[in-house]
């Protein structure tokens, strides 16, 4: 009897310990708080879910929510980037152009001023290394071999400045060897009268690129010798110095090689006859169409660089 009363106490005491703990003030809301406290971490994911996905619902919303704000995120960053890149892409541009000017630009670039000395010479109105033709133009100077740079000088116009404020502007057409230091021009006696006396016969000077005002187009001139096997190209008239020039062979354009009299090769006779394309040190490029090959023929084109 004692044991069977002792099983039926703690019987008892089960189903009193259960009762109490069903009617407990809190435990109705137990089973609330857990809840809450789940979907209260979610609670998030399903607001960010209604906003961007209406129509989504349930635990496949909560999943499916942060893709899909992830995405509507992304897109409003992209309109905001999209706004940026100008400036920036404007910007890398500048740097672009400015390094592709200093690299094209060679030993004169422009706006660098240049100390030497002016001798001079009789230019007999133009002709020299650059092979130009001699002219009326008597404004010439030649360019020591230094800044000459294998003809890179050619056609450049630069604006001499001497002691008392007296310049000219002259077309390098010429190649001053020997003893003509950096920063040394040998100027035409016309354009040595301008700044001083022949008798001073060398004088300081300073000097820089300029880019002149001219009605002036270019010109092409096929050397003597020239056929679709082998051609030499020389562009006359430009009015700042020339980077580059290219011929259209087989649908691709192709940098010809230059020589120290001013011509530009192409030993194997790709393009001769074709396109071609300048580029100048500020790096704009002409297309001129394709010209017969007419060898120490001046053909005209209706060309010209911009002013800078």
């Amino acid at each position: 009897m004692s044991k069977r009363w002792l099983f039926l106490s703690a019987a008892a005491v089960l189903i009193v310990v259960s009762l109490a703990l069903v009617l407990l003030p809190g435990d109705k809301n137990g089973e609330d708080v857990k809840t809450e406290a789940g979907p209260a971490a979610t609670a998030p994911a399903a607001t960010r879910s209604v906003t961007n996905s209406p129509s989504a619902t349930g635990t496949s919303t909560a999943s499916a929510s942060p893709s899909a704000h992830a995405t509507d995120a992304s897109k409003k960053p992209s309109t905001t980037s999209s706004a940026r890149p100008s400036a920036t892409t404007s910007a890398t541009k500048s740097r672009q152009q400015a390094a592709g000017t200093a690299s094209l630009a060679g030993r004169i670039r422009p706006g660098v001023t240049y100390r030497g000395v002016a001798t001079f010479y009789d230019a007999d109105g133009g002709g020299g290394a650059c092979l130009y033709d001699t002219g009326d133009d008597v404004l010439t100077g030649a360019m020591n071999t230094t800044d000459y740079e294998s003809s890179k000088a050619c056609g450049a116009y630069v604006l001499v400045h001497a002691a008392g404020g007296a310049t000219v502007t002259v077309r390098i057409t010429n190649e001053c060897p020997g003893d003509c230091a950096p920063g040394q021009i040998d100027l035409s006696a016309q354009a040595f009268a301008k700044l001083a006396s022949p008798s001073a016969g060398r004088i300081p000077i300073t000097w820089n690129l300029v880019s002149p005002s001219t009605s002036d187009t270019i010109s092409i001139r096929y050397k003597t010798g020239s056929s679709r096997y082998w051609c030499g190209i020389q562009a006359i008239g430009h009015r700042n110095p020339l980077a580059r020039l290219e011929v259209l062979a087989g649908g691709t354009w192709r940098q010809l090689p230059r020589a120290s009299y001013n011509y530009f090769l192409s030993e194997s006779g790709s393009g001769c006859g074709g396109a071609i394309r300048l580029t100048d040190i500020y790096g704009e490029q002409l297309t001129v169409p394709a010209l017969a090959v007419r060898p120490d023929v001046v053909q005209a084109t209706r060309l010209q660089f911009a002013k800078h």
